[in-house]
């Protein structure tokens, strides 16, 4: 049987309150809700800050904020599921991919969610749920590995950006439906972009590519977690026997 829905939530005092909008305007998350199920809602937004310090003009994602929130996500008993909004240029490779194992790995029902833009190491953080979504306007960029700073022109400097490429494609195929060889083909693609190699593709064109699994909005990807929530609730019940 579905999981019954938990009574109403008592009115939140005025403290309470506080907190939450000092939470959301401080980290950009928005803790456990008080809906029908408890779905802690991560965002994911701007440049994906790394080792070193982004320009203090550009929005950030602070991995060393966003690591330890998701281990308290796994780990807190409240709550049941996640999502996770995208609207990301992209930004620090490891950073970025880091993070979408620590997404990957969380036991509950996740969805993820590309509002806007969805571009560069953001696109395996895109498919790191288990569950995909995109709105028709959001574009997703797929690009090779850029470097920013000093590069020795040595085989070691070329190697080790194909090894970083190889780990970005086998985890995008790994969690989507498109293959390593369409997504590396994307990847190089020399007809799309001006004075670049890649390709853009819109909401519609990422579902047809088998990088996003769906086209819809929140209240598609609340639906899916609520379901899968709710699926899994008798299996959970039986071990009380």
């Amino acid at each position: 049987m579905p999981k019954e829905r938990r009574p109403p939530a008592a009115p939140q005092t005025a403290e309470e309150q506080r907190l939450k909008h000092e939470l959301i305007e401080t980290e950009g998350i928005l803790a456990a809700t008080c809906g029908r199920h408890a779905i802690h809602c991560l965002t994911i937004i701007g440049t994906i800050e790394g080792h070193t310090l982004a320009p203090d003009n550009q929005k950030t994602t602070k991995y060393e904020h966003v690591i330890p929130l998701l281990v308290d996500i796994e780990e807190d008993p409240a709550v049941e599921g996640l999502l996770v909004i995208l609207n990301t240029v992209g930004g620090d490779v490891e950073a970025g991919l880091a993070l979408a194992e620590l997404i990957a790995g969380v036991s509950k029902p996740s969805a993820a969610l590309v509002l806007g833009g969805g571009h560069s190491i953001g696109i395996p953080l895109a498919v790191s749920a288990r569950r995909s979504f995109i709105v028709p306007t959001a574009t997703m960029t797929v690009h090779p590995v850029r470097h920013s700073g000093m590069v020795l022109g040595v085989p070691q400097t070329l190697r080790y950006f194909e090894q970083m490429q190889e780990r970005i494609v086998g985890f995008v195929a790994g969690h989507s439906s498109i293959s390593a060889a369409r997504f590396t083909q994307l990847m190089h693609n020399t007809g799309e972009l001006v004075m670049d190699m890649g390709t853009v593709l819109g909401g519609q064109q990422a579902v047809e590519e088998g990088l996003i699994d769906s086209l819809g909005g929140l209240g598609d990807a609340l639906q899916y977690l609520y379901g899968e929530i709710e699926s899994a609730a008798p299996a959970q019940g039986a071990k009380d026997f």
